[in-house]
């Protein structure tokens, strides 16, 4: 019996990442949206078939009886099948075995092991051979789960917990999630086994003690009480949003729709649009109020009302780029090519002789397409194809009450065609701020494809920051704390100055580059990537001022003869 899903037409993005819909149809959605360029193999508009699964007993458990149980010698027997269709490659796929089906690698396992009984145990290597599309396995604080069909049911997505899929995803668990008591009643039904004894907590050559002393971090952490919010914080930021908007409608009021008052309400409306933005982002990462369900009523009415857009496509696009930050086909952030080639897609574009742009100029068509016009068009875009597709019409709904209420507040005074112009002038300012703010701590950093690390290697490899001041932490909503943010996600902003030294003196000790640039020095280093995309960078030196000017030269007059010696002065020095 077959049954169709959807016909998925997808946005491309140089959006951020993250997760999304609770279960019913808005999970069936995220099974099949591929958000642009963050599809795992980069191909919009599919039809996706699913073959209703045949029950069978939970085959493939170990031994029985008393004492130790024996080491699973060879994958469980296949529970469901399941078949994706994708296009002609899919066909051959199916025809030499797809995944869950004879001669295409072992299928999910199906039903918890029984209670009372002795758990399996698993070797890494067996746990290797579960990272397909229909099968499934993650290993949490040494168990052993078998996610490939309640994947599909996950809150935050599927894709985003199958990022972790045949990792130990102990410390991300811990990272998203707020109330561990409460997520791990959902793990047990999915419980199958546990790591043999003899085997590390982490596959691969990963540093045992430095994971065991990052989670003595979060551990210190917790009990200074940095996860406690502060209401009246985030009420005071809130409060001052609303009275930008009040203050930029109150001067075309007041002053008329002359060109004056005009700009300046702009450039108060941008403001008050990149606060919403900082806002929301605390709230979807459910920083603010202990219950989660707060936190998403709130960001609604952030994101929808007072942005226009859909928090649920946030999410589902915003948390993956935290799962893996700067890992390409899996952070969306990074997954941009052939429009612009990052890290080690430029390589691999001049290995293949691919070119599709004039990459050796994407650094001024990058200033055309890229900061003006990201929330303007690819956002817009994307997400109201994400709220349509995924059938989010609670969203949808907010997003209409913010154009009914932008458009009834303006066109009195400009009528429809001046309240447009007014909607893409402050869309074009507002997304050159998202641009520049929130990549500065990303994009100058190492960017490439999975080296499976452990998470706080993992996120100090993608991550730096920028010298804080009372400006800047404003400005940027604290994303210039964005090693501690990527660190403890679920941390009020507020308290990364109090978490900063702890985790300076972690990073420190076992050898970890723990970077902090200046403002202007963070924001040309994305120019410094864009001109000239070398390999993944590891440690940096700042510019110098010499440096800045002669970079910025070579960007105005790009056949300048120097442009080759800046070449080497950018380029990021691996230590």
């Amino acid at each position: 019996m077959w049954r169709r899903r959807a016909w998925i037409g997808a946005g491309a993005g140089l959006a951020s990442a993250g997760a999304g819909t609770r279960g019913g149809r808005g999970e069936r959605c995220q099974r099949g949206y591929k958000g642009g360029k963050s599809s795992l193999r980069g191909e919009p508009g599919r039809r996706t078939l699913v073959r209703r699964p045949q029950r069978q007993g939970g085959a493939g458990r170990a031994g029985g009886g008393g004492g130790r149980p024996p080491i699973a010698t060879s994958p469980p027997s296949i529970s469901q099948t399941s078949a994706t269709y994708r296009g002609p490659e899919d066909l051959c796929i199916a025809a030499m075995g797809g995944v869950g089906e004879p001669g295409g690698g072992p299928g999910p396992r199906e039903g918890p092991a029984p209670l009372g009984a002795p758990l399996p145990i698993f070797r890494w290597e067996q746990i290797r051979q579960h990272d397909l599309p229909g099968d499934k396995w993650l290993v949490i604080e040494r168990r052993v789960y078998d996610i490939s069909r309640w994947a599909q049911r996950h809150p935050g997505g599927s894709r985003l917990i199958g990022h972790h899929s045949a990792e130990d995803a102990t410390d991300a668990f811990h990272a998203f999630h707020q109330d561990l008591h409460f997520v791990r009643k959902f793990l047990k039904p999915l419980l199958i086994g546990e790591l043999a004894p003899e085997e590390p907590s982490q596959d691969g050559a990963q540093n045992a003690q430095l994971i065991e002393d990052f989670r003595a971090l979060r551990q210190a952490a917790e009990d200074m009480k940095l996860f406690e919010a502060d209401t009246t914080f985030f009420a005071l930021l809130l409060g001052h949003i609303l009275a930008m908007e009040l203050l930029a409608w109150l001067l075309v009021y007041l002053l008329g729709p002359g060109w004056v008052s005009s700009v300046l309400a702009a450039l108060i409306l941008a403001i008050s649009q990149a606060q919403c933005w900082c806002l929301q982002h605390d709230l979807g990462h459910a920083s603010i109020f202990p219950k989660s369900r707060w936190n998403h009523v709130a960001q609604q009415f952030v994101m929808g009302q007072l942005k226009g857009f859909s928090a649920h496509w946030w999410n589902f696009r915003h948390f993956q780029h935290h799962a893996k930050p700067n890992i390409f086909h899996k952070d969306p952030d990074v997954t941009v090519a052939p429009v612009f080639l990052l890290g080690e897609s430029s390589v691999e574009y001049g290995k293949k002789k691919r070119r599709y742009l004039p990459y050796n100029h994407q650094h001024l068509y990058f200033f055309l397409i890229g900061p003006p016009l990201l929330t303007l068009v690819n956002f817009e875009v994307e997400n109201l194809a994400y709220m349509l597709v995924c059938m989010q019409w609670t969203d949808l709904l907010w997003a209409a009450s913010f154009y009914s209420r932008f458009f009834l507040s303006y066109s009195p005074f400009y009528g429809a065609t001046g309240t447009l112009l007014l909607f893409v002038a402050v869309r074009v300012l507002e997304s050159h701020w998202f641009v520049w703010i929130t990549q500065m701590n990303h994009i100058p950093k190492e960017i490439g494809h999975e080296k499976h690390r452990d998470w706080a290697s993992s996120q100090l490899a993608a991550t730096c920051n920028v010298e804080p001041s009372l400006f800047i932490d404003w400005f940027s909503g604290h994303l210039n704390f964005q090693i501690e943010h990527h660190l403890f996600p679920t941390m009020p902003r507020h308290n990364y100055r109090r978490v900063a030294p702890l985790v300076k003196a972690f990073c420190a000790k076992h050898g970890l580059h723990y970077e902090v640039k200046p403002f202007l020095t963070a924001l040309v280093d994305i120019i410094g990537l864009i001109t000239f995309p070398q390999k993944p960078t590891g440690q940096k030196k700042p510019y110098r001022a010499g440096e800045m000017a002669h970079l910025l030269r070579a960007l105005v007059l790009p056949e300048d003869p120097g442009l080759v010696a800046s070449t080497n002065m950018v380029t990021h020095k691996q230590l």
